[in-house]
């Protein structure tokens, strides 16, 4: 099983190219950024435990591919990806673009996670209404694939269409990065199957069963990546025997005494786990 870690590259914390560096340099294999491009200030949908607190970091992110950009460039090695991208929230067009020029310019080294996201204020100011937001994902998706797969690309769908274009550059990974699908909710295997080379949740204990469906459903090779993964080495074991291919932690947004000291307890739950025979 390979590791990796999360990280909201806020503006007031360790940049994205530092961390990059360290983490590459500590031996973790993949570093995906969190994406807001905003959040709206009525604070009306929930978060996470049902309350209106949200955590400083959700609105102080750099742009995402800014971000990456910066973190491809400061190393050789390291997968670099979105955890996630909000594509209801953007532009197929421009994405693919974005998407497949970092993928370019790290030598094919990006890795696109993808999702719809929770905030409903932050998707109606982006013009995307909650209720069809599932549809527009896999629309957007699904045109980004053509983007990137044909020289003449076109898409007709109901939330995106385009006829006859060039976009270049094409991404190195061919036919296109690894599309990681993120979420849990009821339809997202269905997703998964549908458009995602991976199935990218956040961990926790219902998503064993889930992995066991996801298997006997799919047709094809789909692998399971697992964010927000406690540093516990009796997960990280059970993760590895559920067959998930990488397990990645959340980094705090701070300075780089403080990521560090939460990336020493990461790296000590991987060499106990190791050392129990899991790696």
């Amino acid at each position: 099983m390979e590791f990796g870690v999360g990280y909201f590259p806020t503006h007031d914390a360790m940049g994205p190219g530092p961390l990059a560096r360290l983490v590459e340099e500590r031996g973790q294999g993949a570093l995906f950024f969190a994406e807001h491009t905003h959040i709206p200030a009525s604070r009306d949908t929930p978060y996470g435990d049902g309350s209106k607190e949200l955590p400083r970091r959700y609105r102080h992110t750099y742009d995402l591919f800014v971000a990456l950009t910066a973190a491809a460039a400061a190393t050789s090695r390291l997968r670099v990806g979105s955890g996630i991208c909000l594509v209801i929230e953007r532009d197929p067009i421009i994405t693919a673009k974005e998407v497949a020029s970092v993928d370019h310019l790290s030598g094919g080294r990006f890795e696109f996670g993808v999702g719809a996201g929770w905030n409903r204020e932050e998707m109606r100011n982006h013009g995307t209404d909650p209720r069809v937001r599932m549809q527009v994902l896999r629309e957007r998706i699904e045109a980004m694939q053509a983007i990137w797969r044909d020289e003449e690309a076109s898409y007709d769908g109901r939330f995106v269409s385009f006829d006859r274009i060039w976009s270049f550059p094409k991404p190195v990974q061919r036919p296109h990065p690894p599309i990681l699908v993120g979420g849990t909710g009821p339809g997202v295997l269905d997703r998964v199957l549908a458009f995602g080379t991976a199935w990218f949740p956040n961990y926790d204990e219902s998503i064993f069963p889930r992995i066991a469906e996801l298997r006997s459903r799919a047709e094809r090779p789909i692998d399971v990546q697992v964010i927000s993964a406690p540093a516990d080495p009796a997960v990280l074991q059970r993760l590895h025997d559920a067959g998930v291919q990488r397990a990645s932690r959340w980094l705090p947004s701070a300075p780089q005494a403080t990521v560090e000291r939460a990336l020493e307890r990461w790296e000590a739950a991987i060499a106990d786990f190791a050392g129990e025979g899991g790696g």
